[in-house]
């Protein structure tokens, strides 16, 4: 079936501007002494600064600024900096876990080109200026598959305005997920907010996984009710 016949009609969950949860937990399994260690020594200081700020402040000589939102254990954080040491990475990740495995990953690979926000990622969107950033990557946020739920999916109608507001005109967005409700639902929000153009022209633009891809142990899991589907924003 087309991903576009997935879009039929709005939710009748309504949405709204109150900051609740977008994601579940924010720690579970204890902490590897190692990682423990990163987090109080290495963490502070690539931690993003706290209020608004520049990130152009912290690398100067970046050619881009790219801006991971969920970044889970920090595989495809890491892979993609260390792709491209050229470019300035903001990522945000609440799972307190998921922090320290990013931590290792970049400590093992000696990146310089990371900064990190511990926490919500909206607050890392707040506190960007605007047209700041050249991408942002949104990759299995927690897809909330209760209807009663869906108000606590990252994306929603203001979530997106934010999202358009720090994206560089012609900017690229990409957002993955396993779950084909969260698909048409983020579909729908992206296209109705007429500030991104999405770049598909057939199937397998969205069934396969794009060529810069890193693929990460979540995503093999197969958690979600259909194989991964990617879609590719551009901002008008």
């Amino acid at each position: 079936m087309p991903l576009v016949s997935l879009v039929v009609k709005p939710s009748a969950v309504s949405e709204t501007a109150r900051p609740i949860r977008s994601y579940g937990r924010t720690k579970s399994r204890p902490i590897k002494p190692r990682q423990a260690g990163l987090l109080d020594t290495l963490l502070p200081t690539i931690a993003v600064p706290e209020g608004p700020f520049d990130p152009r402040a912290l690398k100067p000589d970046a050619s881009e600024v790219w801006l991971e939102i969920g970044f889970g254990g920090g595989e495809h954080l890491a892979e993609q900096a260390a792709r491209r040491p050229d470019v300035l990475f903001l990522a945000a990740e609440p799972f307190l876990n998921g922090v320290a495995s990013a931590l290792r990953h970049i400590d093992e690979k000696a990146l310089e080109n990371v900064r990190i926000h511990p926490d919500d990622a909206r607050e890392l969107l707040t506190a960007l200026p605007d047209a700041a950033v050249d991408r942002i990557f949104i990759l299995f946020p927690d897809p909330w598959p209760k209807a009663r739920h869906h108000k606590r999916r990252l994306i929603q109608d203001e979530v997106v305005a934010e999202l358009a507001r720090v994206l560089k005109r012609g900017g690229r967005l990409r957002f993955a997920t396993d779950w084909k409700d969260y698909a048409a639902w983020a579909l729908e929000r992206m296209l109705r907010s007429g500030r991104f153009d999405w770049t598909a022209e057939r199937a397998d633009d969205w069934r396969l996984a794009p060529t810069d891809h890193v693929t990460t142990r979540y995503e093999l899991k197969r958690l979600g009710d259909c194989a991964p589907l990617f879609l590719d924003f551009v901002r008008k």
